[in-house]
C-alpha cells in the first residue's frame, strides 16, 4: 500500500499565466516493526493540468467533434490519460511531465517530488453556470508493475485578468539589493512579477471614482434620482448607492436592488434561436420607502464569484437589476386621518393603485488577488489517494 498526497503550495486559486507549484509525496506507510512490513514499487508517476468543459445539452449545440476522442482506458494499459473517466471536452491541458520511473519505498519511507507548470494565460476562467461549466484539475497518475493506472485529481480555480497577456516585461531588471547565495529561479521571478503587475492593474482600474447620477422616472414623472461613484469593482468589494427620493414628483412605496449575472450564449452555438438568457442573483436588498427622503444600500460580491468574461461560446456579464414600486396618485393621498378629535391619527390607506417598473445598470467586475480567494474556495489544498 502506498499513499499519495498532493498538495497546493499557495492555495487552490492562481491567475492565468501564473506558475502552479505542487507538491506530491510518496509514502510507504507500514514501519518496518510490522509484521507485514515489505519494499513497495510504483512503475512510473506523471502529472498534467487540463481543462474539462461541460454545457448542457438543452441550451448548447456544439459542432460535432473532427474525430472521436475515446478516453476510455482499459485497466492493464499503461497510457496516461488525465481525463479518463471525465465527462465533457478536455478543451485546454499542458504537456505531461514525468515525475519519476521505478520508484522503491521501504518501510515508513517517502519521498516528494515538485510539479511546477506556468497555466495557459489565453485559457477561461473557472466558471459554472447554468449552460457552461469550465473545471480546471491537474491530474497525477501512478501505476504498480502489472496493476491498473491509479488517478489523482487536484481540483483548483483559475482567474482570468484580461490585459496580462498582451504585456511585455522588460528585459532588464530594476537593480535592487540581493543575496548572491541564493538562487531564485527565473520563472519563480517572473511569476512573482505577474501577480504584482495583476495588483497594480486591478488596483488601478477600481480605484478611479466619479459620480454618476441618474434620474429615475416612470411615464407620469420623476421618482429620483440614484447615484454611485464607480461601476468597476474587484469580487469581494461592495457594490454601494444612494438614493434621493425627496426631489422626486412620484412617491415611490418599495424599491429593490439586484446584483446579476447574465449568462448568455453566442447566437450561433444556442440550441434555439432567441432562447433566454440565464440570470443568477448574488445579492439582494429591498426596502420600504414611502415617506423616506433618502435611502442607500451595500450589495457585497462574493469572492466565489466569476468575473465577467467573453469565450467563443459564452459571455458572463454583471448588472444591478432595480425594481421600483410606485404610486398611482400623489403622496398626500397615501395617508388617511383616523378620526376627527384633537388628537389626530394618520395611518396608511388599505387599498393604493401602483405602478411598476425595473431598470438595468451594467457594471463590470474584475478578479482579485488569488491568495484572498483562496480563503473561500470550495476546493482543499490537499487531496490524496491510497493505491
Amino acid at each position: 500500500m502506498i499513499e499519495v498526497l498532493a498538495k497546493l503550495g499557495r492555495g487552490p486559486v492562481f491567475l492565468a499565466g501564473e506558475v502552479l507549484e505542487c507538491v506530491i509525496t510518496f509514502t510507504n506507510p507500514l514501519s518496518a516493526s510490522s509484521t507485514s512490513a515489505s519494499s513497495e514499487m510504483l512503475a512510473w508517476a506523471s502529472a498534467q493540468i487540463h481543462c474539462q468543459f461541460h454545457t448542457s445539452e438543452n441550451r448548447v449545440a456544439l459542432p460535432p467533434s473532427d474525430g472521436i476522442k475515446h478516453d476510455v482506458q482499459a485497466e492493464n494499459e499503461t497510457v496516461f490519460v488525465p481525463n479518463r473517466g471525465e465527462r465533457g471536452q478536455c478543451i485546454l491541458s499542458t504537456p505531461p511531465k514525468i515525475l519519476f520511473c521505478d520508484l522503491r519505498l521501504d518501510p515508513g519511507e517517502s519521498k516528494s517530488y515538485s510539479y511546477c507548470e506556468t497555466l495557459p494565460i489565453d485559457g477561461p476562467p473557472s466558471f459554472r453556470g447554468q449552460s457552461v461549466k469550465y473545471v480546471y484539475k491537474l491530474t497525477i497518475g501512478c501505476q504498480r508493475v502489472n496493476s491498473p493506472i491509479k488517478l489523482l485529481r487536484v481540483p483548483f480555480r483559475v482567474l482570468v485578468l484580461h490585459g496580462l497577456k498582451d504585456y511585455q516585461f522588460p528585459q532588464d531588471e530594476v537593480v535592487a539589493p540581493s543575496n548572491p547565495f541564493l538562487e531564485e529561479e527565473e520563472g519563480l521571478k517572473k511569476d512573482s512579477r505577474l501577480a504584482d503587475l495583476a495588483t497594480e492593474l486591478l488596483m488601478v482600474a477600481t480605484s478611479r471614482r466619479s459620480l454618476h447620477l441618474y434620474n429615475i422616472s416612470n411615464t407620469r414623472g420623476k421618482v429620483g434620482t440614484f447615484c454611485i461613484f464607480k461601476t468597476v469593482y474587484k469580487i469581494g468589494e461592495d457594490v454601494i448607492g444612494t438614493f434621493n427620493f425627496s426631489e422626486g414628483d412620484i412617491p415611490c412605496l418599495q424599491f429593490s436592488v439586484s446584483l446579476q449575472t447574465e449568462e448568455s450564449i453566442q447566437e450561433e452555438f444556442q440550441r434555439r434561436r432567441g432562447q433566454p438568457v440565464c440570470f443568477s442573483t448574488h445579492a439582494r436588498h429591498q426596502e420600504a420607502c414611502l415617506h423616506t427622503a433618502q435611502s442607500s444600500f451595500s450589495l457585497p460580491i462574493p469572492l466565489s464569484s466569476t468575473p465577467g468574461f467573453t469565450t467563443n461560446i459564452v459571455s458572463l456579464k454583471w448588472r444591478l437589476h432595480f425594481e421600483f414600486v410606485t404610486s398611482g396618485e400623489s403622496s398626500g393621498t397615501c395617508l388617511v386621518r383616523g378620526s376627527q378629535s384633537e388628537a389626530v391619527t394618520w395611518a396608511g390607506v388599505e387599498q393604493i393603485g401602483v405602478d411598476t417598473f425595473s431598470w438595468d445598470l451594467p457594471i463590470k467586475v474584475l478578479p482579485t488577488n488569488p491568495i484572498l480567494a483562496s480563503y473561500v474556495s470550495q476546493f482543499s489544498s490537499t487531496n490524496s489517494i491510497t493505491i
